[in-house]
This record gives C-alpha cells, sequence and structure tokens, in this order.
C-alpha cells in the first residue's frame, strides 16, 4: 500500500503542494494556489498529463486549502481517499530550536512563531498554512521540516560572525543556513548515483536557482554554506544581492536617505540578477546578452565570478574534492552557466566534458570527462520528496 505524504509549502500569497508516495518518489499530484488574498486568485491543478485551473476570489489561505480539495475531487477522487498518511510543512527557520523534522503541536505551533523575528517574510506564512492545514486535515499528523536544519550542527568558526558576542547570543545573530533539504537529499543522491558510501565524500552542492547557494559538505556533514542568519548572504541571486559590504547600507541610509525597509526592499527584491539588467530569468538574460546588452553582461559576470569565488574557497576548505554538483533551475536546465562556472579549472582536476554539458537531459549525470580527478554531475532537486520522507520518518 502506498504511504502518500500531502506536502505543503505555504507563503504570503500562495500554496504549493504536492501528493507524494513516499517510498516510490512518485508525485501523484502536483498545484499551485497563487494570490490569496485577492479577487483573481488561480489554482493549477496536475494530475499525470491531466491538468485543471480554477479561477476566482481567494480571501485567505483556509479558503486555498479548501480549493485544492476540490481540485482533487474534480480531478475524480477525494483527497480522504488517497491514502494520504501524514501532512508535511516546509518551514524556513528552525533557528537553534529545531534541528531536524519535529510532528507538530501546539508547542511546536507556538515556537515556530517566536522563530519569525528570524524569518519575518517567510516563517509567518509557513505558520498560518500549517493553522489552516490542522484544522482541515484535523485526524492527521502534521510534520514540520526545516529548511535550516541540515545546518544546525555547522562549525563554530563557520556559523559564527564576528561582533560583540553578549549582543549576538540575546538576539540570535548567527549564520543559520538554508536550502537545507535540497542541500541533504542532493548530496546523498550523488552517494547513492556514484554508488560511494555518503560518509566518505567530500562534497561540493551548488543550488542554483532564483535563490542560491552553496555548501561543502565533508562526509556527510556540512562544514560550510553561504546563506547566513538570512537567505540574503552569499551568491548574488534573482533579486538578491548576496554578499554586500555592511558599510553600504550605511552610506545608502544616510547619503541616499533610504529606510531600513527601503533597504530591505532593494537587497531582497530589486537586486542581484535583476537589479543589474531588468531582467531576474537567466533565459531572458541569455537573449539580452545574445542582442548585445552590455548590462546583461555584466549581470552574468558577476553572477558567474561570486559562484566561483565561493566554490575555490570551499575547495580550499574541504582540502580535496570528490564531486562538485549542480542543481536547481539554473544549475540543473542551464548549460552555458556551468561552462563558465568550471572554465580554466582543470589545475584543481576540474573539467566539464562539453558534450555531456550540452546533452538535454532531466536526469541526474556525470558532465566531466571519464577519469577526472572531481567528478562533476547534474543532479536534480526535490525538496518535497524530501520532506515526504522525513515526514514519514517522523511518524513511524
Amino acid at each position: 500500500m502506498s504511504r502518500n505524504v500531502l506536502v505543503l509549502n505555504c507563503g504570503s500569497s500562495s500554496i504549493k503542494y504536492q501528493l507524494i508516495d513516499a517510498d516510490s518518489g512518485a508525485a501523484h499530484a502536483t498545484g499551485l494556489v497563487e494570490k490569496i488574498g485577492s479577487v483573481d486568485g488561480v489554482v493549477t491543478h496536475r494530475e499525470g498529463a491531466e491538468s485543471a485551473r480554477i479561477e476566482g476570489a481567494i480571501a485567505d489561505h483556509a479558503v486555498g486549502l479548501t480549493l485544492m480539495r476540490q481540485a482533487f475531487a474534480d480531478a475524480g477522487e477525494d483527497l480522504n481517499d488517497r491514502g494520504v498518511i501524514a501532512v508535511g510543512h516546509r518551514v524556513v527557520h528552525g533557528g537553534t530550536t529545531f534541528t531536524g523534522p519535529v510532528l507538530i503541536d501546539d508547542t511546536v505551533v507556538a515556537e515556530i512563531g517566536e522563530l519569525s523575528v528570524l524569518a519575518p517574510l517567510h516563517n509567518p506564512a509557513n505558520l498560518v498554512g500549517i493553522e489552516r492545514a490542522m484544522a482541515n486535515f484535523p485526524h492527521l499528523p502534521h510534520v514540520a521540516v526545516f529548511d535550516t536544519a541540515f545546518f544546525a550542527d555547522l562549525p563554530p568558526a563557520a556559523s559564527t560572525y564576528a561582533i560583540d558576542r553578549a549582543l549576538a547570543d540575546r538576539h540570535g545573530v548567527r549564520r543559520y543556513g538554508f536550502h537545507g533539504t535540497s542541500h541533504s537529499y542532493v548530496s546523498q543522491e550523488v552517494a547513492s548515483f556514484l554508488d560511494r558510501p555518503y560518509g566518505e565524500l567530500n562534497q561540493i552542492v551548488l543550488h542554483l536557482g532564483a535563490g542560491a547557494s552553496v555548501t561543502a559538505i565533508r562526509g556527510g556533514r556540512p562544514v560550510d554554506t553561504s546563506m547566513g542568519m538570512t537567505p540574503l548572504q552569499g551568491l548574488v541571486m534573482a533579486t538578491r544581492s548576496g554578499d554586500i559590504d555592511p558599510g553600504a547600507l550605511f552610506h545608502l541610509h544616510r547619503v541616499a536617505g533610504l529606510s531600513v525597509d527601503e533597504i530591505d526592499t532593494l537587497l531582497n527584491r530589486r537586486s542581484g540578477v535583476q537589479g543589474l539588467s531588468g531582467v531576474s530569468d537567466f533565459r531572458d538574460l541569455h537573449r539580452l546578452i545574445a542582442a548585445g546588452d552590455a548590462h546583461a553582461q555584466l549581470a552574468l559576470d558577476v553572477w558567474v565570478h561570486r559562484v566561483r569565488a565561493y566554490l575555490g574557497a570551499y575547495y580550499v576548505l574541504l582540502g580535496s574534492v570528490d564531486v562538485i554538483t549542480f542543481t536547481a533551475g539554473v544549475g540543473e536546465n542551464d548549460a552555458r552557466a556551468r561552462e563558465l562556472v568550471t572554465a580554466d579549472l582543470e589545475g584543481l582536476g576540474i573539467a566539464v566534458d562539453a558534450a555531456r554539458n550540452t546533452a538535454p537531459s532531466r536526469e541526474a549525470r556525470v558532465i566531466s570527462p571519464d577519469g577526472s580527478r572531481v567528478t562533476v554531475m547534474v543532479m536534480p532537486t526535490n525538496e518535497e520528496l524530501a520532506i515526504a520522507r522525513a515526514t514519514v520518518a517522523s511518524i513511524d
């Protein structure tokens, strides 16, 4: 019998969902509830080759979940008849409180709420989704899976900011890391694909999407990651700046007159590739570059420079590297980006075979030449499956 898990990822105005068989990995259905709080909300539901769309006002997450259930029923079978054994929830920030998946109860709900101060853009929305889903599915166990959990044991040298220690401790100022569910899943899948013991591999995982991060993993444990106290630190992203001199923020406040909230919006929503080029999608970026747009070319150059800088730093940190893996939207699908990131690194044992790199595929694959000192791979991430598996493990 299938052990199906309903996986929910709730944002402030959206609900992403999947119904997944945690054992086989099959996604029976996927969907997205968009524009919650709007009169022109949309639910898009897919099962196999079939898709359906519901349009209309979606007042809140409770209505969104009701419409999700309607979409399942319209597709032929109510969710109650789908063999769902649990609901798994993506939660962005677990702080130092949650170091692994946890069965949700009233205490956990309260603690996730308290952690909202560390993730004001994410945790409140995650929490609303949890509360509404628990009301919709009161007889099912609900499990929270945290983006930060994989990095709970980062070495102190990697997790500590060099500011006043007492102040940092009092306000939770430290590096937490994010995309942990993806980095954990991908690194384990890489070991399985290569038929190598997970605990014996030194890996660098490049999660390159709209949000982007890189993690150094030694023997199955992360030793550093590019994101910090928030998902803003590190690589250049679609709309986020990544690393920036903190002094530049004081300058923008004092000289340009930007408020704290305006700086927050600037760095999270109007920076990165979007801020430099005017577009955030790499397909659009490549089209602009082909048309001779100098701003788009600079945006790509800055993006590549930052990725390579972190790649080199983590190579040194690990001492030796067995596998470098590309994952997420850009990492999995953009051969040109992979080519630029790995160019002229043969002296480090890193090379990419041009034919393998450009061959169309959505499967896990090695793209380095045979016999390379460092294996370079593309591994599709599947955070929803990872959440489903963690959910089942938490209730077994």
